[in-house]
């Protein structure tokens, strides 16, 4: 999640004030720049340091920026999905590129050591919790809506709460298609979910405008009943008893394919009321 979702944060002084009142601590925590990847032109990632007193849910997103420059007198801030589980030691983030985005036009310029701005109050309903207990658990993402899924994916109560969680990724390009050696290989490695996502882990890519061994929008894969078929399972629509599904990525993926889930008989969830699908009503609206 970036530059289409707009909160603007106000710093508050954290230095004495001259009048004796008292003085609220800033909204967000500064932390470090620990690695950044450029994936391509358009897409890449990067790590800061974790505050000891920062909590999260997997799949949840907070408010990230920049130290504001001289000529501004407020901090301009973008909410992102956290793609590291919650207990990571760092937080990693995955971003697009947009040339004249407030924010992501100097993000994409960051390097190792620079101040990140990171928000005190991490929420959202792409988590665990906000779904019933299931048998499958689809995680569908566009673009850098895989973010979430980089942290639910990771976590290992994914796996004890689903027999199966199949990651797919929906991009336009084969280049877009980041993270692609997480899902195929290392998390194989992973010491604590590796044996279970060798087993559990299905990662199911498509492309949209490009030769590749699967092609295709999701709507269009779950319509046609393919995606079923690739995945091996005896059905053409998704099954209420046993299906789950969590959507990020591009609205009106979301938006139709939330549609799809409801035809098929799957019904919206949210923290308060856990449900069959979840998608983040913060950035759809």
């Amino acid at each position: 999640m970036s530059e289409g979702f707009k909160v603007h944060m106000t710093a508050t002084a954290t230095a004495p004030s001259p009048t004796g009142a008292p003085v609220k601590e800033a909204p967000y925590f500064t932390e470090k720049v620990l690695w950044v990847k450029h994936w391509t032109d358009r897409l890449f990632s990067f790590a800061i340091t974790r505050p000891a007193s920062f909590r999260f849910r997997s799949g949840e997103f907070v408010m990230i920026g920049l130290p504001p420059r001289e000529d501004e007198k407020k901090p301009i801030l973008r909410a992102y999905s956290i793609g590291s589980p919650h207990f990571a030691e760092e937080l990693e983030f995955f971003s697009i590129k947009v040339p004249d985005g407030p924010l992501t036009s100097r993000l994409q310029q960051i390097q190792e050591g620079d101040d990140i701005l990171l928000g005190k109050k991490p929420t959202g309903t792409l988590v665990l919790d906000a779904v019933r207990p299931g048998k499958r658990l689809f995680l569908f993402g566009t673009g850098t809506g895989l973010a979430p899924w980089l942290s639910v994916a990771r976590d290992p109560d994914a796996y004890s709460r689903f027999e199966q969680v199949i990651v797919a990724h929906g991009v336009r390009e084969v280049q877009e298609l980041a993270y692609r050696d997480l899902f195929t290989a290392e998390i194989h490695e992973d010491p604590l979910v590796g044996d279970e996502a060798k087993a559990q882990l299905v990662y199911y890519p498509t492309v949209t405008r490009e030769p590749f061994e699967r092609q295709g929008r999701f709507t269009d894969l779950i319509e046609s009943g393919k995606l079923f078929a690739d995945l091996g399972l005896e059905q053409v629509k998704f099954d209420p008893e046993h299906d789950r599904a969590m959507l990020c990525g591009s609205m009106a993926m979301i938006k139709d394919t939330a549609h799809l889930l409801e035809a098929h008989g799957l019904k919206e969830g949210s923290n308060a009321e856990p449900g069959d699908f979840v998608i983040e009503r913060a950035f759809v609206g």
